[in-house]
């Protein structure tokens, strides 16, 4: 199947082409055309499937089609609530590539800046709106955004919106929506409660399962270094020397761990930047921005940060501490393998965190390899219990090609 059964208006077509997108991935596949006939979705998908152009493609069409072609004030008629700042701006860049054949508008609205340039953006008029909760609920409380013109709604990343603590903002967003509307709503996962909490959204809706043969990406090569906490910044170092062009994103459990541990890369002359929740709206923008354009190898993120992160041919992702939840894991490895790119993730796992591999192997119903034969192997007793020495050489290098001049353009769907 290729986008153009999928019957797609000229507009948008062009702007897929120019990107060289030429078949949906199986999200987008299944979802466009429920969109288009006007049914309210329940999506569940990993990252990476293309959930973003799974929605944005259709809701720019109605839009789109059903739009007055005489000049008259735009109301905002899409809307679409996600937890973090860098993933509502990838959003909106998404939003800007597919319409931009269209007189279509849309701009984004976050918190951890000045809410000027955000108002005088609105007040010129837009027809989608991309926003974090918080400043979504300031801005309409300053009555300077109205929601009772909303045709379409999205609530996207939900199960992290929940792990953020943003369920009393979204039921209050909800309650300002009209009641006739078209509404969407994605999660990575879906536990007990996003399944409640999508009851009072959605009506009628069809859900959308993308389930991978195994619940990690499955382009992904896993592994785990067991090693002391307090080697863990040297096997870092040892790794990153090895492959000093190769694209990275190290996870950091907090955010105070996330900034010592690029103090410790620079004192070893290896450039890397962090980016969390404490970082300045213009610091982290810097940072993904160098790191987007190959000026910066290696980022240090916090899980809430990285939501949002979407690198063409990203080498490698490292878990410097592993995630206490094992879907963390999931949603962390599949920064890379996206497309028909492939990646590797490696894991640091100290004494502490055994259990939390277990979990993880749980989970992903696999075992991960252990990569035994490097300079800092903790040979504790439970290593030797619980894992048996793998022979297997150290596998940290790049799969192909990867971060050798520009990214080749993939004939699959828009990962966005």
């Amino acid at each position: 199947m290729t986008f153009k059964d999928l019957e797609i208006v000229a507009p948008i077509q062009k702007a897929l082409d120019s990107k060289g997108y030429t078949h949906p991935t199986p999200i987008q596949q299944q979802a466009i055309p429920l969109l288009l006939e006007g049914q309210d979705l329940l999506g569940c998908a990993q990252t990476g499937t293309g959930k973003t152009a799974a929605f944005a493609i259709p809701i720019i069409q109605k839009l789109f089609n059903s739009s007055n072609t005489k000049k008259r004030p735009k109301r905002i008629k899409a809307l679409v609530v996600t937890p973090t700042r860098e993933l509502a701006i990838q959003i909106e860049e998404n939003f800007e590539e597919y319409s931009k054949h269209t007189h279509l508008k849309n701009t984004v609205i976050f918190g951890g800046v000045k809410q000027g340039t955000q108002v005088n953006r609105l007040k010129q008029g837009v027809d989608i709106l991309i926003a974090t909760p918080g400043r979504l609920l300031d801005l309409i409380n300053q009555n300077i955004i109205s929601l009772r013109y909303i045709e379409y709604f999205v609530l996207d990343e939900a199960d992290q919106m929940l792990d953020m603590g943003f369920i009393h903002d979204i039921k209050r967003i909800i309650k300002l929506l009209p009641e006739k509307r078209q509404s969407l709503f994605f999660s990575a996962t879906m536990p007990q409660n996003i399944k409640e909490l999508s009851e009072t959204i959605l009506n009628n809706h069809q859900t959308i399962t993308i389930q991978p043969k195994q619940a990690t990406a499955e382009k992904v090569g896993q592994s785990v270094y067991f090693v002391k906490k307090s080697d863990k910044i040297n096997l870092l170092i040892e790794l990153l020397q090895k492959e000093p062009k190769a694209t990275t994103i190290v996870f950091s459990r907090t955010k105070h761990g996330a900034d010592k541990v690029v103090k410790k890369l620079m004192k070893a002359n290896i450039k890397a930047a962090a980016i969390h929740g404490n970082k300045s709206q213009n610091a982290r923008q810097r940072a993904l921005g160098a790191f987007k354009k190959g000026e910066l190898n290696v980022l240090i993120a916090t899980d809430i940060a990285a939501r949002g992160i979407d690198v063409s041919d990203l080498a490698f992702v490292i878990n410097f501490d592993l995630p206490n939840i094992p879907e963390t894991y999931v949603h962390r490895i599949g920064r890379t393998g996206r497309a028909k790119a492939s990646g590797e993730a490696i894991s640091f796992c100290d004494m502490e965190e055994r259990a939390y591999l277990r979990d993880i192997e749980k989970l992903i119903n696999q075992k991960v390899p252990v990569i035994s034969d490097h300079s800092f192997v903790d040979d504790s007793k439970e290593t030797n219990e619980k894992k048996k020495p793998s022979k297997q050489k150290q596998q940290f290098r790049r799969k192909g090609n990867v971060n050798k001049g520009k990214p080749k353009r993939s004939s699959n769907g828009p990962r966005g």
